[in-house]
């Protein structure tokens, strides 16, 4: 089985702590505006005591990302390249008339 991205999991639980409380506040009949407001901010705050680990292992991820020794080429990289090579040598062969 594949393991979850980091970011995703972390994107759903901030998403869960933004609509848990945006529901109760909702469910105890808060006007809307202030209810989504009121569920952001407490959805910010606990995400900010609550998921460290989570936030942590996103930023390790994008981190490593960002900083790899080698980069990540694949084969439409490869064959890009190789049509610009042979576009830019016809291009500068002269021509015969």
């Amino acid at each position: 089985m594949k393991r979850i991205p980091s970011w995703v999991t972390y994107s759903v639980l901030r998403l869960l702590l933004f609509a848990v409380p945006l529901a109760i506040l909702l469910v105890l009949r808060i006007d809307w505006w202030i209810a989504v407001i009121a569920a952001a901010l407490i959805g910010l705050c606990l995400s900010y005591v609550i998921l460290r680990k989570p936030r942590d292992a996103v930023a390790r991820d994008l981190y490593a990302a960002r900083h790899r020794e080698t980069p990540a080429t694949t084969v439409d990289d490869d064959t890009e390249d190789a049509a610009v090579d042979a576009a830019e040598e016809t291009r500068s062969k002269p021509q015969n008339t």
